[in-house]
């Protein structure tokens, strides 16, 4: 039954057939195990406080002013190291945990954003698209501000196109709700699926961020170079301001201006670092439960 399991997940996750055969029962079981394993990760670091926020700075091209940063996530190993969200999301997102460690993510966000929003700083936080569907995440979030001393206003809420378009009428309702709380919203990875052109006009998102995929190949790649403008242009004619995704090099960044994207964010902008390192965060808040 474990084995069916697997094979459903994996069968699920290609994007090129709707099967999947597993190739050994050994190798079926060393699979289950690596599953069950960070399961128990994922529930530790829930319950002893064991995830890393960092956060690496979205520009403005125009001055390479910084007042806006996105939050992204770590676990801690027993030994201290850093563990890459990779290892451990798809099986958080797989077994329902997902939804707790998005609050935690949230929680521990407004606390840091409560010591640095008077200095005009904004964080982004990303949001999976088990919680769009999350009944009481607004009522979370409001009651998480309160608690916090948060303000709103420099809170953005950053969901997926796919989760996005995937659900349509949900996620425009749960962003219309979080910005009634005054906290304002970004469609991430934009670009991939390009049916989304046609609801970007009526998701109710502040931010538009151009997958990094078409920003990589700017460079060399016609193809990507006539998308991105259009995403950039389509983004404008709504309201929306555009960022730039996986900006890896200073050649990019006259290109992008040109198209009128206002923000860009990646390595040669700036990598992750901790939180608490960038701002010089309170311990103690940093622990509260």
């Amino acid at each position: 039954m474990a084995s069916a399991d697997m094979a459903m997940y994996k069968a699920k996750a290609s994007s090129s057939q709707r099967w999947h055969l597993l190739a050994t029962a050994q190798g079926a079981r060393e699979e289950l195990q690596q599953r069950v394993y960070w399961e128990e990760c994922v529930h530790r670091a829930l319950e002893e406080d064991a995830f890393e926020l960092m956060v690496q700075p979205i520009v403005r091209l125009e001055d390479r002013d910084v007042r806006h940063y996105e939050v992204l996530l770590r676990m801690r190993d027993e030994q201290g190291g850093l563990i890459s969200p990779a290892a451990f999301i798809p099986v958080a997102e797989r077994s329902g945990q997902i939804i707790a460690v998005d609050r935690w993510v949230l929680r521990h966000s407004l606390r840091a954003l409560s010591q640095v929003q008077e200095q005009g700083v904004s964080l982004a936080v990303n949001l999976s698209g088990q919680s769009l569907h999350d009944e009481d995440l607004k009522q979370y979030l409001a009651e998480e501000l309160i608690a916090s001393g948060a303000n709103p206003e420099f809170l953005i809420l950053e969901v997926t196109e796919t989760a996005a378009v995937t659900d349509f009428s949900t996620a425009r309702g749960v962003l219309e709700r979080l910005r009634d709380l005054g906290c304002r919203t970004a469609l991430d990875d934009f670009g991939v699926g390009f049916s989304s052109f046609y609801y970007l006009g009526q998701l109710p998102v502040d931010y538009i961020k151009i997958d990094g995929s078409f920003i990589r190949n700017l460079l060399v790649s016609a193809d990507s170079r006539v998308i991105v403008k259009a995403i950039a242009d389509i983004s404008a004619g709504f309201g929306k301001q555009a960022i730039a995704e996986f900006v890896d090099q200073e050649a990019l960044i006259p290109l992008l201006s040109s198209y009128g994207i206002a923000y860009g964010q990646g390595f040669y902008l700036g990598k992750p670092r901790k939180i608490q390192d960038v701002f010089n965060l309170t311990n103690s808040d940093r622990n509260k439960k």
